[in-house]
């Protein structure tokens, strides 16, 4: 159960736009908590996850690994590839198309 659910962006403003004193329990990668926590000190911002959220790594999503990932891709080698059982599989198209389907 939630109140509010949202990517990125919609969590930033959410916790921009409250009011002081108000409490958020977000389940993302620990860096953008962390970083929301220290710039707004006047609400209460803490990780779902108290040990390390499973997002840790989502931090590494950026130009410089994109363009590694994409130059094997064009020298045809497949790096960092994932993969899942067909019941995660599933659940993971479910979940992909209800993000997609609210933006």
């Amino acid at each position: 159960m939630t109140d509010q659910v949202g990517l990125t962006d919609f969590i930033i403003r959410a916790v921009e736009q409250a009011a002081a004193g108000t409490a958020f329990g977000i389940g993302t990668e620990i860096h953008l908590v962390n970083r929301l926590a220290h710039e707004h000190p006047d609400k209460t911002v803490v990780t779902l996850d108290p040990l390390v959220c499973p997002c840790s790594t989502m931090s590494r999503i950026d130009l410089p690994h994109l363009a590694w990932v994409l130059d094997h891709l064009v020298e045809g080698k497949v790096v960092n590839q994932i993969t899942v059982d067909d019941e995660t599989a599933r659940w993971a198209r479910v979940a992909l198309q209800r993000m997609l389907d609210i933006t």
